[in-house]
C-alpha cells in the first residue's frame, strides 16, 4: 500500500495510491479509509508523506561505507537528530547554504516511518510499530560536520531532509536495493542487506534512547558512494519496492 499526503486546489489530505489514482483519507496513524472519488496522480502535488515531530538518523551503518572512509564498525548505533524543519517532499528544491558551507553532499537512504508510539520496544515486536517505508536523502553540509564535531548545523539545514514520494507498507526491509543518482549518474547502490543494524535493530535501539511518536522517521544511514552537489543539480534516490524521490538543488535567495 503507498500512502501519501497531497495537496489538490489548496486542500492539503493525506491519501492511499492505487493504480495510477490518489484517494484521500483520514490520517494513516488511525486507519486508513478511502474517502471520495480518486483524483490523477498527475493532476495533485505530492507533499513530504509525514510530519514527523523528529527525525532521528543513524550514522555510519553501511559495512561498505565504514570500508570507504577507514572507520571500524560500531558497537552500537550511532544517533543523530534532524529538526522536522529540514523536512521537503518530492520535486522540492535543496537550497544550497551557500553562507555556510561550501561542500554540500546527498546521502541516499531508506526512511522508516513509525506509526504508533513506541518506548522501549523488543526487536522482535519492532515491525508492529512501523507504518511503512519512504526514501530520505540526509543531506549534508560534509565541510560543517568535520568542523563542528556533532552533526547538528551540518544536517539540520532547512531542506536537508528530504522525505518521498510515499510510504510503501509492503517492502522487506533487509533486503531493499537503495540507489542514488546526481544528473542522471549512478553514485550509489547497495543492498539494505549491507546494514550493520538492521531496521527492527535499529528501532528497538531508538526507542530504549527516546519515545517514538506516529509520524516520527528513522534514516537509517547511507551505503557508499556519498559525494557533493551543487546548485543545479538534480539529485534521485530510489529504492526498491517504493520508487523515486527527485529534487533539485538551488541557490540561497
Amino acid at each position: 500500500m503507498k500512502l501519501c499526503r497531497f495537496s489538490f486546489n489548496n486542500k492539503v489530505s493525506y491519501g492511499v495510491i492505487e493504480e495510477g489514482a490518489v484517494y484521500e483519507t483520514d490520517s494513516p496513524f488511525s486507519g486508513v479509509v478511502k474517502k471520495g472519488e480518486g483524483r490523477r496522480l498527475e493532476d495533485v502535488r505530492l507533499l513530504a508523506p509525514v510530519e514527523p515531530s523528529k527525525i532521528v538518523a543513524i550514522g555510519l551503518n553501511y559495512r561498505a561505507h565504514a570500508a570507504e572512509f577507514g572507520k571500524a564498525l560500531p558497537e552500537e548505533p550511532m544517533i543523530f537528530m534532524k529538526p522536522s524543519t529540514a523536512v521537503i517532499g518530492p520535486e522540492d528544491e535543496i537550497v544550497y547554504p551557500s553562507h555556510m558551507s561550501h561542500r554540500v553532499d546527498y546521502e541516499g537512504e531508506l526512511g522508516v516511518v513509525i506509526g504508533k508510539r513506541a518506548k522501549d520496544v523488543r526487536v522482535e515486536d519492532a515491525a508492529s510499530f512501523i507504518l511503512g517505508y519512504t526514501c530520505f536523502n540526509d543531506v549534508t553540509a560534509r565541510d560543517l560536520q568535520g568542523k563542528d564535531v556533532q552533526f547538528t548545523r551540518a544536517k539540520g539545514f532547512d531542506t536537508f531532509a528530504c522525505v518521498g514520494p510515499w510510504i510503501e507498507t509492503g517492502i522487506n526491509p533487509l533486503d531493499a536495493r537503495i540507489e542514488t543518482y546526481l544528473n542522471g549518474e549512478k553514485k550509489q547502490d547497495t543492498s539494505t542487506h549491507d546494514m550493520i543494524f538492521d531496521v527492527f535493530k535499529i528501532v528497538s535501539f531508538v526507542s530504549h534512547v527516546m519515545t517514538l511518536l506516529p509520524g516520527d522517521m528513522i534514516a537509517t544511514g547511507t551505503p557508499p558512494g556519498v559525494g557533493k552537489m551543487k546548485p543545479g543539480n538534480i539529485v534521485e534516490v530510489r529504492i526498491s519496492g517504493i520508487g523515486t524521490l527527485k529534487n533539485i538543488v538551488v541557490e540561497r535567495a
